[in-house]
């Protein structure tokens, strides 16, 4: 019984490590840019979108450029997002690939 014992403090330790990661990775911020730096946005490591800077050159084009400069700027800050997220997450739990929702069932 010794070994349960074992494993299931080990996996509650991993679990307050996922814990830790994941308020970690809530004070990330990344950047996404488009259109060569017209649209800038930053978003946060919960994917809430925090500034979005739109150049004054970009600010002459239509609308719907504009969106998609936008659109395409908060896509690049998501993938810049997840590939940070992935870093801390396996800064903390050792190079395990475990996802960032990863919960235990106790």
């Amino acid at each position: 019984m010794t070994n349960f014992s074992d494993m299931l403090s080990k996996a509650k330790a991993m679990q307050e490590k996922m814990k830790e990661a994941q308020e970690q990775i809530k004070k990330i911020e990344v950047e996404g840019m488009s259109g060569g730096n017209l649209v800038k946005v930053i978003l946060t490591g919960d994917y809430e979108l925090k500034s979005i800077e739109i150049s004054d050159s970009a600010k002459k084009e239509n609308q719907d450029i504009i969106n998609d400069l936008i659109i395409a700027a908060y896509n690049n800050a998501k993938e810049n997002l997840k590939k940070k997220s992935a870093d801390e997450l396996s800064k903390i739990t050792g190079g395990l690939n475990l996802p960032l929702d990863f919960k235990l069932p106790f």
